[in-house]
């Protein structure tokens, strides 16, 4: 297999995660700082929110950024601007400021960072070939998978040391992204450079919109573990066995598209998520929530990555750090609309509305000419 003998990949691989690793260690890692210097674990939540609302405000503006500049070259400029965003909020915490004054200076690291991973997803595209992109994308999904779970493990470790080491950390494993910023591309065709490109949105939006479906179905799931389960009779340590059949089958349905090396039908995978979403949603005891969950997770990975892989042949080369990270926002958005969706509706119903965007993404495919699904090249 290319991909794994190519450096370049593992070495933009090492700068993605590192990138992804702060946000993942932000809730924890503001939970404790808040608990320990006001007393307020609620301060923490409202500042992850705040932080999380900031990276979807900035998100677009940064990777139009990114674009003009270079993202490699901007990348590695604004890097050390979040991670000095990250120690002054330590410091400014150490000291006992005013709770305003901590919630005002998780403003600016959010902005910046919001529209970073799409500046690392552009870089993606000149460092492995066209063939190498689906199996690509797949591995990452993989790795990302342990980011996520490694992130509040690594806060839990480190708040031993102290309440300020973990947001420390994260403006330290930030400093450590930037050093990892691929630098050496692959040359690609020169056509493409033109002055003045627009962004295709039209034909983008059945793939964001299976970006959204991922973020609206997942983040139900996850938010919902807890009355789910409660449903059953369960006990509320319960949830953890579903989350390891989540995060499982999201591993196992990566690997086995990894393998595959092809970009694939998405309508195959939305309809994973359909009928997952309304087995879990039906109430069918163990078997049904865990298998539910299972299908869903195992087309997490390749609905992704498919839409991920279309969105690139659709996205103006000079334009791709702005359009990966309107993908962001997306995404973010579904998962914000999850979230609220548990709150407001019955745990029956919950599900259903990821269901039901799955069901929509399906028919804008249907409407989409049959070379923009899972052929090797759709032009803009």
């Amino acid at each position: 297999m290319t991909l794994l003998r190519n450096s370049g990949y593992w070495r933009w691989s090492a700068g993605v995660q590192l990138n992804r690793l702060p946000a993942t260690m932000a809730p924890l890692a503001f939970t404790v700082l808040t608990t320990a210097t006001t007393g307020s674990y609620r301060l923490g939540g409202v500042m992850m929110a705040v932080f999380v609302a900031a990276e979807m405000v900035g998100a677009v503006s940064t990777g139009r950024l990114l674009d003009r500049v270079g993202p490699a070259r901007g990348l590695i400029v604004l890097l050390p601007l979040v991670a000095a965003g990250l120690f002054l909020l330590a410091a400014v915490a150490s000291a006992g400021a005013p709770d305003l004054v901590l919630l005002a200076l998780a403003i600016p690291p959010g902005l910046v960072a919001g529209g970073l991973s799409g500046g690392f997803r552009t870089l993606l595209a000149g460092t492995v070939t066209e063939d190498e992109l689906p199996r690509a994308v797949s591995v990452d999904a993989m790795i990302m998978e342990g980011v996520i779970v490694g992130g509040p493990l690594l806060v839990a470790l480190l708040a031993t040391s102290g309440p300020v080491v973990p947001v420390l950390a994260m403006a330290v494993v930030a400093l450590l992204a930037a050093l990892l910023v691929p630098r050496r591309t692959i040359a690609r065709d020169p056509q493409r450079t033109v002055e003045h490109q627009v962004l295709p949105i039209a034909a983008c939006v059945p793939w964001l919109a299976g970006l959204f479906t991922v973020g609206l179905l997942l983040s139900t799931i996850e938010v919902g573990l807890l009355p789910l389960v409660q449903r059953l009779g369960a006990p509320d340590s319960a949830t953890a066995v579903v989350i390891v059949v989540l995060c499982a089958a999201s591993i196992t349905g990566s690997a086995l598209y990894a393998a595959w090396g092809k970009v694939g039908d998405p309508r195959l995978f939305l309809g994973g998520f359909v009928l997952g979403g309304i087995v879990v949603s039906a109430g069918l005891g163990w078997a049904g929530l865990l298998g539910g969950v299972a299908l869903i997770g195992l087309c997490t990975g390749p609905l992704m990555a498919v839409s991920s892989v279309n969105l690139q042949k659709l996205l103006p080369e000079r334009r791709r750090s702005e359009g990966f990270s309107l993908a962001f926002t997306v995404q973010a958005s579904g998962f914000g609309l999850g979230s609220l969706a548990i709150g407001v509706l019955p745990i029956r119903l919950a599900p259903l509305l990821g269901v039901l965007a799955a069901l929509v993404s399906c028919v804008m495919l249907v409407a989409r000419p049959r070379r923009a699904i899972g052929t090797p090249s759709v032009t803009s």
